[in-house]
């Protein structure tokens, strides 16, 4: 139970509870047709009432009961924020909080945590050779190919840089999520993790077929683009101040890899989709390919989701800014 919200109602009590029936904000109807008398099973919350700015609690109410279908009616306003304050908000005298049941839900640094660790191990275990991987000879053996063990670098640096934000850079909006996300996350970072590693790592792998320069080339292309994604990471911590949700316009900073914002709404997704087109090219291997078209997909949605997110928040948002690609997409 982690949403809340508030509604106006009038001084007369609405007849079976009807008023319960929207869990966001929204002025009460005025007429409601009589409900027919049912068994409705009731929910019970415990519900702390803090002080916006002290923190310090006013009340306690150790038994708040909602009928089951308060939680799963449909919506008809618009759910609060954690930092609403109960004075600014369009309310009377009198008002209802409706409260709908989020389900279980995890802290984002688990998922995130979970999510880059297996990636991490897995290919470790492929690079190695463990048995009951390859065929017996094979157990503990390395490649012959120099570009095997640049990519298992490459690679393990990505996700240690990823486990690293997550710690120390990252500041979150949310503190949670719910608990499917992990099991999907994990089964697509983990699952790509693994095929890749499976091939990279074969016995019969063979290098790109444009040898040394090109993987040179993929390597150059791989690394700007993570200190790119680094340094776009470390711009967008330094507009939220720490214990902060407040949204700002994200602007260049000094920092030459940060002036692609002046392009593009997204530049962390263009600089990740940049690294693992290098990844690509340095192995040359089919389910690389598919993972950062996967990726690139996604990051696209992620992308045009936060663009029109910025053009409805600030009116003087850049106009030349696109998603994730200039002038493209």
């Amino acid at each position: 139970m982690d949403a809340l919200a508030l509604e106006a109602t009038s001084t007369k009590k609405p007849a079976n509870g009807a008023a319960a029936a929207s869990p966001l904000l929204g002025q009460a109807p005025s007429k409601r047709k009589p409900a027919k008398k049912a068994k409705k099973a009731v929910v019970f919350f415990e519900v702390e009432i803090l002080d916006a700015k002290t923190k310090d609690k006013l009340c306690f109410l150790d038994k708040v009961m909602v009928p089951d279908q308060t939680v799963h009616s449909p919506r008809q306003g618009k759910s609060l924020k954690d930092e609403d304050v109960l004075q600014h908000l369009p309310v009377g005298t009198t008002a209802t909080f409706y409260f709908r049941d989020l389900g279980a839900q995890i802290s984002w640094v688990t998922v995130f945590l979970t999510e880059y660790m297996g990636p991490l191990v897995l290919y470790l275990m492929f690079y190695f050779r463990v048995p009951f991987i390859y065929a017996a000879k094979y157990d503990f053996t390395t490649s012959k190919h120099w570009v095997v063990h640049l990519a298992c670098m490459c690679h393990s640096f990505h996700f240690v840089k990823r486990l690293l934000e997550t710690l120390f850079v990252h500041r979150f909006s949310h503190g949670t999520m719910p608990l499917r996300n992990i099991f999907k996350n994990c089964t697509y970072y983990w699952g790509f993790a693994a095929w890749m590693a499976y091939y990279i790592n074969h016995p019969l792998y063979t290098p790109p077929i444009y040898g040394e320069q090109q993987i040179r080339l993929a390597l150059v292309l791989f690394l700007f683009c993570q200190i790119g994604n680094f340094s776009i990471h470390i711009a967008l911590r330094n507009l939220r101040p720490p214990g902060s949700k407040t949204r700002k316009i994200p602007y260049p900073t000094k920092n030459p890899f940060t002036w692609i914002f002046l392009l593009v709404s997204c530049p962390n997704y263009t600089y990740e989709l940049g690294a693992w087109l290098g990844f690509t090219l340095m192995t040359q291997c089919l389910p690389v390919a598919f993972f950062t078209l996967v990726g690139f997909i996604q990051m696209t949605v992620w992308a045009k989701g936060k663009h029109r997110s910025y053009l409805k928040e600030f009116r003087d948002y850049p106009p030349l800014r696109s998603p994730i690609l200039p002038f493209i997409l």
